[in-house]
């Protein structure tokens, strides 16, 4: 699970990673034999029995620089990834993130640009609202009218979905099911399993081969597996 890829020096969140530290990330990714693929190409793969090699890369938010510094990485490693957009945010910034810094969001233009790359393109809700805490107008525009926004945006079916912040409930997963998506990613959904919960390990500027290795071996021992996938 990445977000921004720029300059991590002020950020309160640490959820910015230099291109640099991308590039070192997924180099350690290919060298133990495994691909960063979008989640909807890693799920495939496990319905066929495979997928052993691959690593779902996901990227949160939609920032701006994504199509600056994380596309060429991407591209230069052979990997692939899902970028999870917000479309009533399009060209807008990180208002949700209170301490800041502000950082500016992909305009349609850049979010087409991404998918023409062969980016998966998934929504991350309309504005970036807390689902768990959404009344159900709220809920249904963050699920069912941001998938219609982006599949219109893009001309293409929208099979993925990210809860803001992470934090899924019954409620919301439910949701996401009825608006049509595939799957779903969290952080760690709890007592949740299933596709519509998948969990993911936050990786940032400080994680090194050594912090990378015991991540991945934590984030076994630590959260279920997502049954059914």
């Amino acid at each position: 699970m990445y977000h921004s890829v720029g300059d991590p020096w002020d950020d309160p969140y640490r959820i910015t990673v230099t291109p640099e530290r991308l590039d070192a990330q997924l180099g350690w990714l290919r060298r133990r034999g495994l691909r960063g693929v979008p989640v909807g190409e890693l799920l495939a793969a496990r319905a066929r029995g495979g997928g052993g090699d691959l690593v779902g890369l996901t990227f949160d938010d939609g920032y701006a620089d994504f199509v600056e510094h994380a596309l060429p990485c991407l591209r230069r490693r052979g990997c692939g990834a899902t970028l999870f957009v917000l479309p009533g945010r399009l060209g807008g910034d990180n208002a949700w993130d209170r301490l800041g810094p502000r950082r500016p969001l992909l305009t349609a233009d850049g979010i087409r640009h991404a998918a023409a790359e062969g980016v998966e393109i998934g929504s991350h809700g309309l504005t970036h609202v807390d689902l768990t805490r959404a009344d159900d107008a709220a809920l249904r525009a963050e699920t069912a009218e941001s998938r219609a926004r982006l599949s219109e945006l893009t001309g293409a079916p929208v099979a993925g979905f990210c809860y803001p912040y992470g934090t899924v409930d019954a409620r919301a997963a439910d949701a996401v099911r009825a608006a049509g998506y595939t799957y779903a990613c969290a952080i760690d959904p709890g007592p949740l399993t299933g596709p519509y919960a998948l969990p993911r390990v936050h990786v940032g500027q400080h994680d090194t081969a050594v912090r990378m290795l015991l991540k991945t071996r934590l984030h076994r021992l630590r959260r279920r597996p997502a049954r059914g996938v």
